[in-house]
């Protein structure tokens, strides 16, 4: 991985300053996923920050998954996390799943039980979000919260034997209905749930509760330095509650910062889940979501996001990151490694009137002109080519300087040519050009002759390679959401286009997630799902300029 410094943030402060104290001699961070999805722009930047504090260090890793909630949680999305992690260019000193632990949690939750910290309650969850109170008022106690620690205790393993329905019984720990903090009001820590999960099968029927089994597990697994985002600042009293009443060996430290939020991007799992349950999106890895394995299909590299992660920064004050941002790193990157070649989207035949009927020649082009390393390669000319149909204009406007009636430009690394002739169809669109060229001007020789305003791209009509072009737009038309606004209703309409055009000869051999910058319109990346059966299909991964600046 490159070489990257040591960004100073208050999370890394704080483990310094753990260092030096004694309090520890190894760090051990953790990233935690839910696999109720894939992972997203947002998690890549806890993932940077996790595995970079602790390599920072030497220290440790773990890659865990939250697995409490078998109704959302699926194999697949356990799969594509690892990948994901991978691909980022990270490797965990442990794989754990939160489920591994659930024989430890259900003891000591009869711990709590026994210390009279914890009761079965019948109410229904909308008595119980009744009871709760609100932000100014205190709740009221449950009237099952008094039961003795025997019935409880007997309640409790009943329901471990499924002897009752789903929703007719919950453990709640028993905190303070008066607390203003209303997370401490007797938090549920068990429900009922008769479900099949992916890791344990049928061997459970009740199920811990996130705020319960999240800090069980990581004083289990000897996190030093639990890191997570905002929204649960107000949990962590909980947190540190449950690791002391369950008489936890090891204590771990919640740090909360602030979640990654970027303009014209929705970051919930659960919205994006709709997306590609409503085909609004041809899958988690379409390139229009912002799902890590949609970046990586569109074309976006490890590095890139590294970058991105690091330049954000960490604070615990909630921002909104232009996408140009990202977009920025990625340009940075695929500039220096990217083969230069060029790709027409909108074709416009050209014949070149003068040029030798049957004759190909074969003219040299640099792979990167600002890496001679990367070699030149040799590109087919003859009579028939292909330009953009931007690139001519029948009746242009002041400071044109592309290809129109009488006009001469240089085709890049071939010949000037000059338009003589315009061919219409009986609708009158323009289907083709008549041209002549200039022998005396080819690109190399070193002519002095006369100069052009104008370089256009093109490839060889006899010679290149048909390809289909998707150029993508944002999936959200809104920088942010709006809270009066039901996201669906900021989709964009026209967040793909689907374009049929041509490639140089020389591309037909290119494999999946090859990246090239095609001249003038941008990078762009082989599509690995769609590139099947000689059907070559790029995606834009960003054009070529932005005005955004660091």
């Amino acid at each position: 991985m490159e070489n990257k410094p040591a960004i100073s943030n208050f999370i890394r402060n704080i483990v310094i300053q753990d260092l030096e104290s004694g309090k520890h001699s190894e760090i051990i961070t953790r990233f935690p996923p839910e696999p109720n999805g894939y992972l997203h722009i947002g998690h890549a930047k806890s993932i940077v920050l996790n595995f970079e504090l602790a390599d920072e260090f030497n220290g440790k890793t773990y890659l865990r998954f939250d697995d409490t909630n078998p109704t959302k949680e699926e194999a697949e999305y356990v799969e594509s996390i690892k990948e994901d992690v991978k691909w980022l260019g990270f490797q965990w000193d442990a794989l754990y799943f939160a489920s591994d632990y659930f024989q430890e949690m259900y003891e000591r939750a009869i711990l709590l039980i026994k210390k009279g910290l914890a009761y079965v309650d019948d109410l229904s969850a909308e008595e119980i979000r009744e009871y709760r109170g609100t932000l100014t008022e205190p709740g009221k106690e449950s009237p099952y919260r008094n039961r003795t620690v025997e019935e409880n205790l007997d309640l409790f393993e009943r329901m471990r034997k499924g002897e009752f329905e789903d929703g007719t019984r919950v453990l709640r720990a028993k905190i303070d209905m008066a607390s203003p903090n209303i997370n401490m009001r007797d938090p549920v820590i068990y429900r009922i749930l008769h479900e099949s999960h992916h890791n344990t099968g049928d061997k459970w029927c009740i199920y811990p509760m996130y705020d319960y089994a999240h800090p069980l597990e990581d004083a289990i697994e000897k996190i030093t330095h639990s890191i997570c985002t905002m929204e649960f600042e107000d949990h962590r009293p909980l947190y540190d509650w449950f690791v002391r009443e369950c008489e936890m060996e090891s204590i771990p430290r919640q740090i909360e910062f602030a979640r990654l939020n970027m303009t014209n991007t929705v970051m919930s799992k659960r919205k994006l889940k709709q997306f590609v349950d409503e085909g609004i999106v041809d899958g988690w890895d379409d390139p229009r979501m912002p799902t890590i394995s949609g970046l990586r299909r569109k074309g976006y590299t490890p590095k890139a996001i590294r970058n991105f992660c690091r330049e954000i920064g960490v604070a615990k004050n909630q921002s909104i990151v232009d996408e140009q941002m990202l977009e920025y790193f990625i340009r940075a990157d695929l500039n220096e490694t990217a083969p230069r070649t060029m790709a027409i989207l909108r074709p416009l035949k050209v014949i070149i009137t003068n040029y030798p009927e049957g004759q190909v020649e074969m003219l040299e082009a640099e792979n990167n002109p600002d890496d001679p390393s990367m070699g030149t390669r040799k590109i087919p000319f003859s009579r028939e080519i292909y330009i953009e149909q931007e690139d001519f204009m029948e009746n242009p406007p002041k400071k044109y300087f592309r290809l129109f009636p009488d006009n001469e430009v240089r085709l890049k690394n071939a010949y000037f040519i000059k338009c003589n002739d315009v061919i219409k169809d009986e609708e009158g669109n323009v289907v083709e050009l008549h041209c002549t060229y200039d022998i005396e001007t080819k690109s190399g020789t070193g002519f002095t002759g006369r100069k052009v305003k104008g370089t256009i791209h093109w490839v060889d009509a006899n010679h290149c390679i048909p390809a289909e072009f998707r150029l993508y737009e944002p999936l959200i038309l809104d920088e942010e959401e709006e809270e009066d606004k039901h996201f669906l209703e900021q989709i964009n309409p026209n967040s793909l286009e689907v374009l049929q055009g041509f490639v140089e000869d020389n591309m037909k051999d290119v494999k999946a997630h090859e990246k090239f910058q095609f001249f003038r319109h941008g990078y762009f990346n082989v599509d690995p799902k769609h590139n099947k059966d000689d059907n070559l299909v790029f995606n834009r991964i960003v054009s070529l300029r932005s005005s955004f600046k660091l």
